[in-house]
């Protein structure tokens, strides 16, 4: 298991067993988002202020490369079906994607109506990456395989970390503002299918594919750190 330390700009190693830190590499000036590459046994993490991705080798625990991106780095996905890496380069409106044999980028998908494209997500089944754009809450439907913003929808204010749940195919956008995002992902196209405020700083969210339940945690609600639980409509919750 591995995390992203900002405060020590490190990536850290962490034994599942036993939570204890196991190795800690360099991470640039603001490790953030990552993402494994199965094939290659490498981790992607997005130096956001350093301009480039990290690459580390999880068999030896140690940075290999650093990947200059040309910009600031927003949130990184591994997409199984091309088994490459994308990143968000979002000072300069791109997605970046990068081939893990050879950690050389491949392309550089322009991205019309972005504006801080910070979070991403990627579906395999439909190929659509999905992008928030922090600087004018939007999210943006790509298509990868025409490489192409085919949709672009408005969302909660200051968007950042995305999730999603396969089994009802809905996708989650949480926004620092407070207000959560949601669509429906279908094999040909999106919707937006609702909006709710879940709290402060609505900065992470995470789905339980087992019960289609998503979590946010809010870490100032009235002076104490909350977990948010939402369960869609027609399922309930267990006693």
């Amino acid at each position: 298991m591995y995390a992203s330390a900002t405060g020590t700009n490190e990536v850290v190693a962490i034994d599942e067993t036993t939570l204890k830190i196991t190795a800690r590499m360099p991470g640039g000036v603001y490790p953030d988002g990552m993402a494994y590459a199965p094939d290659t046994r490498k981790l992607y993490v997005s130096d956001e202020t350093g301009g480039t991705e990290t690459v580390i080798d999880t068999q030896s625990n140690r940075r290999t490369n650093s990947i200059q991106l040309g910009g600031e780095v927003g949130n990184t996905q591994y997409d199984p079906v091309s088994r490459h890496i994308f990143v968000n380069v979002q000072s300069r409106g791109q997605l970046v994607e990068i081939d893990p044999s050879t950690d050389a980028i491949v392309a550089r998908i322009d991205l019309p109506g972005a504006r801080g494209n910070h979070g991403l997500y990627i579906v395999a089944q439909p190929n659509f990456a999905f992008v928030a754009c922090e600087g004018n809450d939007r999210l943006l439907t790509v298509n990868l395989l025409t490489r192409q913003v085919v949709q672009s929808f408005d969302v909660g204010g200051d968007p950042d970390v995305l999730a999603f749940d396969p089994g009802a195919g809905t996708l989650y956008i949480a926004g620092e503002a407070g207000i959560v995002s949601m669509f429906a992902v279908g094999y040909s196209s999106v919707s937006k299918i609702g909006e709710g405020r879940i709290g402060p700083n609505a900065h992470v969210v995470a789905v339980d594919p087992s019960t289609h339940r998503a979590y946010f945690p809010l870490k100032n609600v009235d002076g104490r750190p909350v977990l948010r639980v939402m369960v869609p409509r027609g399922i309930l919750p267990s006693p």
